[in-house]
């Protein structure tokens, strides 16, 4: 199989089980104009994730030459399947491959559900295995692209129940602190909430550290499982 056999093959069934109701039923959870997509229903995404499955003609690098073309008409679908046939080879990867995703987050990685995927599922599946460590994220908390970025503190969230010592995932992720992008300051915020469940007074020392300063949308979803006098202490100083 080539990869613009592959491609034309994943288009023509998203053509075909297009549906305008089902893009209206899910684009009020996307910003305006990030949500285009050909309203695939789950069980049609489902369908055609067993049938790429079980192509036995489905290797790791014909994924990576098909996901370009997949991901540039930015259908909401067609960057999924790339992700879910890559999920699939996992056993396949090893340091180059990482490499190789890094680069989708300039081309197709382009909102908050395909990278909370990564972050939430693949990218820590990754790590279980050994194949990259939490060094390795270091340069994507740089990166130009803000979901790239995003993605770190999401996949943070699932070492706070291993790591012992949670100053090194702060220390770590302390950069993002100052991001500019309201859907930076939602990740961290998020897997701050997360750190404050297990261990509330490291993190807390941690906010404290950055309450004058730091968008305030992160302290909103880092304190929202805290009682109202506690949310108190991180009111920025008059």
């Amino acid at each position: 199989m080539t990869s613009e056999k592959l491609f034309h093959d994943i288009v023509d069934y998203c053509k075909s089980n297009a549906s305008e109701e089902i893009v209206k039923k899910y684009s009020r959870y996307f910003k305006a104009g990030v949500y285009d997509a050909w309203g695939l229903s789950q069980a049609q995404m489902e369908a055609k994730k067993a049938e790429l499955k079980n192509s036995a003609e489905l290797t790791l690098d014909l994924v990576f030459d098909t996901a370009p073309l997949l991901m540039k008409s930015g259908k909401y679908e067609e960057t999924s399947f790339a992700i879910i046939m890559m999920e699939h080879l996992t056993n396949e990867f090893g340091k180059a491959d990482f490499k190789k995703l890094e680069g989708w987050f300039a081309i197709g990685i382009k909102n908050w559900a395909h990278a909370d995927h990564l972050g939430m599922q693949f990218l820590p599946n990754l790590m279980n295995i050994g194949l990259v460590a939490k060094e390795d994220f270091s340069g994507w908390i740089s990166s130009p692209f803000k979901f790239q970025r995003r993605c770190v503190p999401v996949t943070f969230i699932k070492l706070l129940k291993t790591e012992k010592n949670f100053n090194v995932l702060f220390n770590l992720l302390e950069p993002l602190m100052n991001d500019p992008e309201r859907e930076v300051h939602q990740g961290m915020g998020w897997f701050l909430r997360e750190a404050w469940k297990i261990k509330p007074a490291e993190t807390e020392a941690f906010l404290l550290k950055w309450k004058n300063t730091a968008p305030r949308l992160i302290f909103q979803y880092a304190c929202e499982k805290m009682k109202p006098e506690n949310r108190l202490q991180f009111r920025r100083d008059k």
